[in-house]
């Protein structure tokens, strides 16, 4: 696992041992990158999405994991790429960060475990009545099996769907916005 391109370049990351985190392929991080920047990274797990994005530019990312051993693998790989001063990790539930949040991003990436259900709830409490945590511009990427397809949550659009094999990623623009 790499990242890909930007400041950081070439750079390997470090991986939690395990099958509890799957590291998402170099082809759909490609894909994802091609379309998008973000600075949110919800079950971040390596941090290498949210890494990728600072490295090709991002002023700032937040990084959520609830395992301790995630969030301290991503303190380790944000250094080893020196990204760490735009960085801020959080080592708690994301659904709970989510709920306590006063800051507004412009992107979101969510990529929980798929059989979790946890998906479905972030992209609920995200979009809630009142709960402005995406600025007006704002993209919520999420990650899937590909045989899934996701509801579009309240306020906002499906922007598009990529396929890549078994994986698929789709992005949400808030409701106004082209």
């Amino acid at each position: 696992m790499r990242v890909i391109t930007g400041s950081a370049r070439g750079r390997r990351l470090l991986e939690l041992e395990g099958l509890e985190t799957r590291p998402t392929t170099d082809r759909v991080k490609e894909g994802v990158f091609s379309a998008l920047q973000f600075d949110l990274d919800l079950f971040a797990g390596t941090g290498q999405m949210g890494i990728e994005c600072l490295s090709r530019g991002a002023a700032s990312a937040v990084f959520v994991d609830r395992r301790k051993d995630a969030a301290q693998l991503v303190k380790k790989n944000l250094a080893l790429t020196n990204l760490q001063d735009r960085a801020r990790v959080v080592n708690g539930d994301s659904l709970a960060f989510l709920a306590g949040t006063r800051e507004t991003f412009d992107l979101v990436f969510l990529d929980p475990p798929y059989a979790s259900g946890l998906l479905e709830q972030a992209l609920e409490r995200l979009t809630a009545p009142g709960f402005d945590i995406l600025t007006p511009y704002g993209i919520i990427v999420a990650e899937h099996p590909a045989d899934r397809r996701l509801a579009v949550p309240a306020g906002c659009r499906l922007r598009k769907t990529y396929r890549y094999g078994k994986i698929a990623v789709t992005l949400f623009r808030r409701e106004g916005n082209e």
